[in-house]
């Protein structure tokens, strides 16, 4: 869940789903990359041009990968019902949250805090979201390159469950200890002690 931001490394993610399915073949008609991003800003050029580019590599990999009973990205531009997203935070095996840039980043939050703790997903990470500091149990990624995430997606999946319930069990109390009033506070109080130049 993203919304359709050049700062969300939605192209980049694209491509690194479409080099996991190269490399590691075994997982082709076994994993589905479900990518909800509802349209914003739609009457902006730029953002009508990332929407074509994201439109086109789905396409592309569906076409080059796909076949009549598998389509490996369902790739979704309209708003999802918060119940609905949370039903698939918690059925996801993996979550690829790979901002080249971002804040506090809810979703990665959201995911873990979705998951069942029996059978928890592994969260896959941007060294660059502003929750990587306090999620370090996250498989950590470089968004910019497609391999690392192609990479990580392979390791998620294959991960044995002991290693995804102690990356959760590291991961779940900090959704509850760094929350967006916190951050908000944090925030506030180091502006306060910022000096003007």
């Amino acid at each position: 869940m993203d919304r359709l931001d050049y700062s969300k490394g939605l192209p980049e993610r694209f491509k690194g789903y479409e080099i996991f399915l190269e490399r590691y073949p075994e997982h082709r008609g076994k994993v589905v990359y479900l990518q909800v991003t509802p349209v914003s800003r739609g009457n902006v050029p730029e953002y009508r041009a990332l929407r074509r580019e994201l439109d086109e590599a789905a396409g592309r990999i569906n076409g080059t990968y796909g076949d009549f009973d598998w389509t490996p990205i369902r790739y979704l531009t309209h708003p999802v019902p918060r119940a609905l997203l949370a039903s698939f935070y918690r059925l996801a095996d993996a979550a690829l949250v790979t901002p080249l840039r971002d804040g506090m980043n809810l979703v990665a939050k959201e995911y873990v805090a979705a998951q069942d703790k029996a059978n928890p997903g592994v969260l896959i990470l941007s060294h660059f979201a502003g929750a990587a500091p306090d999620m370090e149990a996250a498989l950590m990624v470089n968004p910019h390159d497609a391999d690392d995430i192609a990479d990580a997606l392979h390791k998620a999946l294959t991960m044995p469950d002991g290693e995804r319930r102690a990356r959760w069990d590291h991961l779940e109390p900090d959704v509850w200890r760094v929350t967006a009033v916190t951050w908000a506070r944090d925030f506030i109080q180091a502006l306060g002690k910022a000096r003007l130049a």
